[in-house]
C-alpha cells in the first residue's frame, strides 16, 4: 500500500476519532474516581448543602462560585469537564463555623459543577449545578 497524504490524513482522523469515543467515558469513571478518593467510598446524599454559580457565565476564565454547608468540616468542588476534576477544596474549623465559602473558578466548558461536603457527623452530603460557559476558560 502507498502511503500518501491524504491516507495519512484520513488514518490519523480516524484514530483521533477512536481515540474521542473512549474519552468521554474515562473522565466519567476519573470523576467518580476522584469523588471516591474524597469520600473514602462513601455514600452522597443529597441536601443540607447548596451551590451557587451563574447559570451562564461569559468568560470561563473566572466563575464566582459559593458554598454553603453549615456543620460540613470540609467542602470539595469538582468540575467534570475540566484537565483537574477537583477544583477546591474548603476546610472548616472555628474561624468559619457557618461553613460557608467562595471564590472563582476557571471552567474549561460549559459542565456540571458538584459540590462535596464531608460533614461533622462523617456523612457526605452534594450539590451540583449546571454553568453554560460561553467564552472558553482553560486552554480555550
Amino acid at each position: 500500500m502507498r502511503l500518501t497524504r491524504r491516507s495519512t490524513l484520513v488514518l490519523c482522523g480516524g484514530a483521533a476519532a477512536v481515540a474521542g469515543l473512549g474519552f468521554g467515558s474515562a473522565s466519567a469513571s476519573a470523576l467518580a474516581d476522584e469523588i471516591e478518593r474524597f469520600t473514602g467510598g462513601a455514600t452522597v446524599a443529597t441536601g443540607l448543602v447548596s451551590l451557587t454559580a451563574p447559570e451562564i457565565a461569559e468568560n470561563g476564565n473566572t466563575v464566582p462560585i459559593r458554598i454553603a454547608a453549615p456543620g460540613a468540616s470540609a467542602v470539595a468542588v469538582f468540575a467534570e469537564g475540566n484537565p483537574l476534576l477537583r477544583v477546591a477544596t474548603f476546610r472548616f474549623g472555628a474561624l468559619n463555623p457557618a461553613g460557608v465559602a467562595s471564590t472563582r473558578i476557571r471552567l474549561a466548558k460549559t459542565q456540571n459543577v458538584i459540590a462535596i461536603a464531608e460533614m461533622a457527623d462523617g456523612t457526605f452530603r452534594q450539590a451540583s449545578t449546571f454553568v453554560k460557559v460561553t467564552v472558553g476558560g482553560c486552554g480555550g
